[in-house]
């Protein structure tokens, strides 16, 4: 089946939620296949696709820049998991996250326009409202941890799929592995409120990391947490939701396609 499950985040509602079922294997030639059908699909310059384009319609994302919104998953998640193996503060994990990327900096270890050399030359304002935000990234991390129960787990990567002969990287996120002798669920934080293309978004990270997958074993539901709504929202791991992500994938390499060609046209 390919609903999807909306749900508050509270203890009560999680157990309303849908069972898990047997995990789904992407065979070799299912791989083999998605990946000819993008490399069908040219481009002039390397491409990168996830949920977030995905959700934005297929348009790419504007030029990467450093600020505080975009440093705090970074900081925020590598402090959470300090937090957990040493038992200090958020605030003194976060700090300490901090510094140590100050002194990559000051070690000539770090490239331009790394985090690092972006931290480096930030501004003492700047680092207080940089370390804000990974704070509170950090702690509605641990919060979603407990929420999920004592086997969570917090990811240390996101998952990562490169088609050879597309110029394509795919990037799935995810922040949260709820592992079990049956399979596993993954979980990605959101910040504000789930949209209408929420869903879209999570078939499509529900592939990347089933793609992304030694074994090519599918997640049996993908969760999109939005703590600040307290809402959660469920895909399960099903054939026709694996589908469904490889489809918007597809669809959103087209897009990015056709706007390489607009200004020739």
């Amino acid at each position: 089946m390919s609903e999807l499950w909306l749900r508050r985040s509270t203890p009560s509602d999680l157990e309303l939620l849908p069972a898990r079922t047997t995990p789904i294997l992407l065979s070799d030639e299912q791989r083999r296949s998605f990946s000819e059908r993008m490399r069908q699909i040219p481009t002039t310059s390397p491409r990168r696709l996830d949920a977030w384009g995905v959700e934005r319609g297929g348009r790419p994302d504007l030029p990467f820049t450093w600020t505080a919104t975009t440093a705090r998953r970074i900081i925020g998640t590598r402090a959470a998991q300090r937090h957990n193996s040493s038992r200090e503060s958020i605030l003194e994990a976060v700090r300490d996250e901090i510094a140590d990327q100050l002194i990559i900096a000051s070690s000539g270890r770090s490239r331009s326009g790394s985090l690092a050399h972006w931290l480096a030359n930030a501004s003492h304002p700047s680092l207080g409202l940089i370390t804000a935000e990974a704070v509170n990234w950090a702690t509605q991390l641990l919060e979603a941890s407990t929420l999920f129960g004592d086997s969570t787990h917090l990811c240390r990567s996101d998952a990562y799929y490169n088609i050879s002969g597309a110029s394509t990287t795919l990037r799935g996120r995810r922040d949260l592995l709820l592992p079990s002798t049956e399979g596993r669920v993954v979980v990605r934080v959101r910040s504000g409120a789930p949209g209408p293309s929420a869903g879209a978004g999570l078939r499509t990270d529900l592939f990347i990391d089933a793609l992304a997958h030694p074994e090519g074993e599918a997640a049996q539901q993908f969760i999109g947490l939005w703590p600040d709504a307290g809402l959660l929202l469920l895909v399960e791991g099903t054939v026709e939701n694996l589908r469904a992500g490889a489809r918007s994938l597809l669809r959103g390499a087209v897009v990015q396609r056709r706007r390489e060609l607009a200004p020739v046209a």
